[in-house]
């Protein structure tokens, strides 16, 4: 049974309603523009400043843990405090809330992109893989600043970006993440700082082991499944399941292991991809939700809102899985050193990865001309120092191509 996070304020109660829950996180999922980062600072304004659902203390705490933890980092915030509120259905109420809106408009858009003339998609891809580039070179910029502060880690990310380049995205990353780790375990002299004093978690250590265990015999055990059956639709649940368990950083990190998965085997197109991308940018809530467009437009059965239902569920499995497994054990994991360096390790190959992205298939696949490149550095300048939201600068960046193709 679950332990409910003890309240500080008297007035919240204990446990709420999962469509309590559904209602408040599907304004959230309605309202959150921004990516992962401003979706940590929608959710502090919402369950620490307005309702007080949490304090400071508890709240950092809990983005701490999700940064620990491969997958969408704010979904994980979200999942954390539905379960929190609400248990298990709370969680599901939560992240379906936050999720449910970008889905929606993301399987429309693959429709739309699917039926529309060939000159309208010719120019509306051409803008979105434009606006792309100038959205993950923020990405890149940004998360540099922050987990890459010093030559250490900015050696590790360097090396990162080579080895993905070297190998190739599926290796490559891998083999980075695991690299990275161990540099960051035995070479780094700084961690990440976390609060000391322990504080109380959702959760059983029986559940958490069941959970973890459920984790652990996916990943391998989905793969088997898929090889044997040869059936699309598992080998779709398979791949993107791994994806949702591999991926640390969330958000534009996703990037090139969804590409590495879709448009090698020829399910979806790298201008496909890539204008999906585009188009889940200008849109609220996790960036993950690209997930759906694929499913929804890929070339095998099931697709449309089916496929995409069955992507967006294995995309995001893991993470209720590893919150799931990670919540009641978070205090003895925060107090071992060597894990915070680890982490601040990966953290850093993260970015490297990300570098790797914005030159392929990002930069190669949208920059033709010079005009091209004009049109992505002005992108650049609304989003770094207009502090223009992406959507919009993804809606002004195709707007603009489309003037002038």
């Amino acid at each position: 049974m679950d332990t409910t996070l003890s309240n500080t304020q008297d007035n919240v109660p204990s446990r709420l309603s999962p469509w309590v829950l559904f209602g408040i996180f599907l304004r959230l999922g309605l309202t959150c523009f921004g990516g992962p980062t401003a979706h940590i600072g929608y959710f502090r304004n919402e369950f620490v400043q307005r309702r007080r659902w949490l304090d400071e203390h508890t709240y950092g705490d809990i983005v701490a843990l999700c940064q620990f933890l491969p997958g969408p980092g704010s979904s994980q915030v979200g999942i954390a405090i539905g379960r929190m509120r609400g248990g298990v259905p709370g969680a599901l109420a939560a992240w379906l809330g936050f999720t449910l809106p970008s889905v929606v408009l993301l399987v429309a858009f693959a429709y739309g992109y699917t039926h529309m003339g060939h000159a309208g998609s010719v120019q509306l891809l051409h803008g979105l893989k434009v606006a792309a580039v100038a959205v993950v070179a923020q990405a890149v910029w940004s998360m540099g600043r922050s987990l890459c502060p010093d030559r250490s880690r900015a050696t590790i990310a360097v090396a990162a970006t080579i080895v993905v380049t070297v190998l190739g995205a599926t290796a490559g990353q891998i083999v980075a993440i695991v690299l990275a780790g161990v540099a960051g375990a035995t070479l780094l002299k700084t961690s990440t700082n976390m609060p000391e004093a322990p504080v109380g978690m959702p959760g059983t250590k029986r559940g958490a082991v069941i959970c973890l265990a459920a984790f652990v015999a996916l990943l391998f055990g989905l793969p088997l499944a898929a090889r044997l059956g040869n059936v699309y639709w598992l080998d779709l649940f398979s791949s993107f399941y791994r994806v949702g368990s591999l991926v640390f950083g969330g958000g534009h990190v996703v990037l090139p292991l969804l590409q590495a998965v879709v448009v090698p085997r020829g399910w979806v197109s790298i201008d496909e991809f890539l204008a999906g991308y585009g188009a889940a940018q200008a849109l609220p809530g996790p960036l993950f939700t690209f997930a759906a467009f694929l499913g929804a437009i890929g070339r095998g059965v099931p697709s449309g809102p089916a496929g995409a239902a069955l992507a967006t569920v294995a995309i995001f499995l893991p993470s209720f899985l590893l919150v799931g497994a990670a919540l009641p054990l978070w205090g003895t994991l925060r107090a071992f050193a060597p894990m915070r360096r680890a982490m601040a390790g990966i953290n850093a190959a993260v970015v490297g990865i990300l570098l790797a992205a914005l030159y392929d298939p990002v930069w190669t696949s949208a920059v033709h001309s010079a005009a091209d490149f004009c049109i992505a550095v002005l992108a650049l300048l609304l989003l770094t120092w207009w502090r223009l939201p992406s959507w919009a600068v993804v809606l002004i960046t195709a707007a603009v191509t489309w003037a002038v193709t």
